[in-house]
C-alpha cells in the first residue's frame, strides 16, 4: 500500500465520526444543534460532501456570549500555576492526535500533506510557549515618583470573540486562543465555515485536558451570521480576527456601537525584492517557497518578485524551470507540493485573474491553467513583463500566483514595494549592509526578513501596518490585546494636597 493510499485509509477512518453525527456547536463542555440549521462542507479535493455542519445564528452566539461570561471569573481567578497546567496537557493532546488532524486539515482544505504534518505540532508549540508566559502575563512595573509609588498590573478584558480563516485553520487557531487562554480570558470561537473539522477537535482536546466548561466555546457557521452576532455581542469585550481587509472594516463597523477592542490580522501584497548583489541560488527558494507553499493561500506570501533589471532574464528563467516542475496533486500524497484551492469560490476568484493579467498586458510565463474536473486545482502561475500598476500586483489573489516586476534602482525598488494599499511583509535579498539598512527603514511593512523566508519566532511582533491589520500577536503583544492594563499609585507620605472651599 502506497503511503496516499496509507493516509486515506486513516482519513476515513477520522472522518466516519463526523459523517454519522456531522459537527455540532460545543458551548459550555456540551453539544448543541443550534438555531441555523446545517451546511454541508465539501472537500477541494473531489468536491465531495465531507458532513453536515450546525449553522450558528444569533442565538447560538448569544447562549456561547453567555457561558464565556459566566466561566470567566473562575478561569480569571484560577491560581497561574493551574491554568498553565491545563496549557501544556492541550498542547500534549495536540500533538497526540497530529496525525488526525492533519490529515483532516488536508482533505477540508486541499493543503499538502507535507506542510500540514507539521501545522499541528506548531499549534502545540503556541499553546506550551503561552503556558510559559502564564505566570507572568500579570506581572507590571514600579515606576517611582516624588510621592507617589506608581505600580502597574494587567487583568484579562473578559470573554473574547476568535474569528478565524480557512487557510491553515487549526495552527492559526491557536496563535489566537492559547494566549486568549493564557491571559485568563474565556473564548467564544467562530472558524471559517469553508474549513470546519479541526476547530471541533480543538475544543474536544481542550476539554479533555480539563478546561472547564464555557472557557472555550466553539460556535461553526457563516460571517453574516454567527460571525455579526458575535462582533454586535455585548457580552464580548474583543475581537481577534483573521481574514480579509474588507471583513476587518466590517466588523469595525459591527462593533463600533459596543466599543469592541479589535486585533485584526488581514491581506497582503508582499513584496520581495532581489537585488543584483544577492546569493540568487537562495534567493530563487525562497522566492518559489514563499508564493507555492500553502498553495499561496496565506496573508505572508511574497506575491510580487521585484526583481533588478540587470539579472531579470536569467532569474526569471531558472524561475519558470521551477514553477513548471511543481507538483500538483492529491494533498495527502507526501510527493505533492501543491493541492487543490479551497472552494469553487475562491478558485473561480484566482482563475479570473488568468484573463486579468493577459488583458493588462503581462504575459503568462508559467501556469495560468485548471487542471482536471474533479476538484479545484490549477497549475503553479507566474506572469512576466508586469508592471506595478497591473491589478495582478495591486490585488490579493490569495493562490500560487506570482507577479514578476523589474526595477532599475534602489529608490524605484522602494517606490514600487511601498506602492500597494497593504504592508504586511516584505523580503529584502542583498548582500549589502547598509543598503539593508536603508532599505528596511523606509519599507512600508509590519515584518520584514532579510536574506531569509518567513521564519516565525513565538516572542515576536506578527502583524501589518495600513490594510494589512491592527495590532500585533505573539510574545507580550498578545498579551497587550487580551488584557486591560491597570495604573494604582500609593501616597508615600503626606505631600501637598490643594485646599479648596477652605
Amino acid at each position: 500500500m502506497s503511503a496516499l493510499e496509507q493516509n486515506i485509509e486513516k482519513l476515513n477512518g477520522h472522518l466516519a465520526r463526523f459523517q454519522r453525527s456531522g459537527i455540532l456547536h460545543r458551548i459550555a463542555g456540551a453539544d448543541h444543534a443550534g438555531g441555523g440549521g446545517v451546511f454541508e462542507t465539501l472537500s477541494p479535493v473531489d468536491k465531495s460532501t465531507i458532513c453536515q455542519v450546525a449553522r450558528g445564528d444569533a442565538g447560538d452566539i448569544d447562549k456561547a456570549a453567555k457561558a464565556a461570561k459566566a466561566a470567566f471569573p473562575a478561569w480569571r481567578d484560577m491560581p497561574a500555576k493551574q491554568r498553565k497546567a491545563i496549557l501544556i496537557k492541550i498542547a500534549e493532546g495536540i500533538e497526540a492526535r497530529a496525525e488526525e488532524i492533519a490529515l483532516c486539515e488536508c482533505w477540508d482544505t486541499g493543503q499538502a500533506w507535507r506542510f500540514m504534518s507539521k501545522a499541528a505540532i506548531r499549534g502545540a508549540e503556541n499553546f506550551r510557549y503561552f503556558a510559559d508566559q502564564v505566570e507572568a502575563a500579570r506581572d507590571g512595573q514600579h515606576l517611582q515618583s516624588a510621592t507617589l509609588m506608581n505600580i502597574t498590573t494587567r487583568v484579562p478584558i473578559g470573554p473574547v470573540g476568535v474569528i478565524t480563516p480557512w487557510n491553515t485553520p487549526f495552527m492559526l487557531s491557536t496563535w489566537k486562543i492559547a494566549p486568549a487562554l493564557a491571559a485568563g480570558c474565556t473564548v467564544v470561537h467562530k472558524p471559517a465555515e469553508a474549513s470546519p473539522l479541526t476547530a471541533r477537535i480543538l475544543v474536544e482536546i481542550a476539554e479533555e485536558a480539563g478546561l472547564p466548561p464555557g472557557v472555550l466555546n466553539t460556535v461553526q457557521g457563516y460571517g453574516e451570521d454567527a460571525g455579526k452576532a458575535l462582533t454586535e455581542h455585548p457580552d464580548i469585550k474583543a475581537i481577534a480576527f483573521v481574514g480579509e481587509s474588507r471583513t476587518g472594516s466590517m466588523i469595525t463597523k459591527q462593533g463600533a456601537d459596543t466599543l469592541k477592542r479589535t486585533h485584526f490580522e488581514l491581506g497582503g501584497k508582499n513584496p520581495v525584492i532581489v537585488f543584483e548583489d544577492a546569493d540568487l541560488e537562495r534567493a530563487l527558494d525562497a522566492v518559489i517557497f514563499m508564493i507555492y507553499s500553502i498553495n499561496g493561500e496565506r496573508c505572508t506570501s511574497s506575491s510580487r518578485l521585484l526583481i533588478h533589471e540587470t539579472i531579470k532574464d536569467a532569474f526569471e528563467s531558472r524561475l519558470i524551470e521551477r514553477v513548471n516542475k511543481i507538483k500538483v496533486g492529491h494533498p495527502l500524497d507526501p510527493a505533492t507540493e501543491i493541492g487543490p484551492l479551497i472552494s469553487e469560490e475562491h478558485f473561480a476568484k484566482v482563475t479570473s485573474y488568468f484573463d486579468i493579467a493577459k488583458n493588462d498586458g503581462a504575459q503568462v510565463a508559467a501556469g495560468g491553467e485548471v487542471l482536471g474536473d474533479t476538484g479545484y486545482f490549477i497549475r503553479p502561475t507566474l506572469f512576466t513583463q508586469a508592471n506595478n500598476a497591473m491589478r495582478i500586483a495591486q490585488e490579493e489573489i490569495f493562490g500560487p500566483v506570482l507577479t514578476s516586476i523589474p526595477f532599475a534602482s534602489e529608490d524605484q525598488a522602494l517606490q514600487i514595494a511601498n506602492d500597494t494599499p497593504y504592508g504586511l511583509t516584505a523580503y529584502l535579498w542583498t548582500n549589502d549592509l547598509t543598503r539593508a539598512l536603508r532599505f528596511t527603514d523606509k519599507l512600508e511593512a509590519g515584518m520584514i526578513w532579510v536574506n531569509s523566508e518567513n521564519v516565525r519566532h513565538l516572542p515576536t511582533p506578527f502583524g501589518g501596518v495600513k490594510a494589512s491589520g491592527i495590532g500585533r500577536d505573539g510574545g507580550d503583544w498578545s498579551f497587550e490585546f487580551y488584557m486591560e492594563q491597570k495604573h494604582i499609585g500609593f501616597a508615600t507620605g503626606a505631600h501637598k494636597i490643594s485646599r479648596l472651599g477652605v
